[in-house]
């Protein structure tokens, strides 16, 4: 299996190892073309040769590993200002769950428990259904506000 042709993912971290690998696997290939192409391999230099391309191979080794490791931090503090999003998303979506179900009337919860053991998607709400008012309707009057706005 050639590492070149190996397929890349659409998330970011192994998108961006994907990157690093190709641009490592490049970086090689021309490290030890040049490599080649300034010492010929021949009887009397060939353990000369050996060393010096197991020298680049280690410094290009050394270079993918510290932008292996630029890259995954990277992706860590990434990950970690997502998950503090999440975290503060979810909060506020079990805060607006808390208030709506405190206003929600008894027929309704019964109705919303009978459609969530069905695995029915909800019934729009019509005029003619009692309870209290929907949130957008709460939230109407806001958006009416006095005076100019700037």
């Amino acid at each position: 299996m050639n590492s070149m042709n190996t397929p890349c993912y659409t998330v970011a971290m192994d998108l961006g190892v994907c990157q690093l690998r190709n641009f490592s696997i490049s970086f090689l290939s021309s490290l030890l073309s040049a490599e080649s192409s300034h010492v010929k391999l021949d009887k009397s230099s060939s353990g000369a040769s050996v060393v010096a391309i197991d020298n680049k191979i280690e410094q290009a080794m050394d270079l993918v590993k510290s932008h292996l490791m630029y890259a995954v931090r990277e992706e860590v503090e990434v990950l970690k200002e997502q998950i503090k999003e999440l975290i503060e998303r979810n909060s506020q979506l079990e805060q607006e769950n808390t208030l709506l179900k405190t206003l929600a009337s008894p027929e309704q919860m019964a109705q919303f428990q009978a459609q969530v053991q069905t695995g029915s998607p909800p019934a729009p709400q019509t005029a003619a259904t009692p309870g209290p008012p929907s949130t957008a309707v709460l939230a109407q009057p806001a958006s009416h506000s006095s005076g100019p706005s700037a």
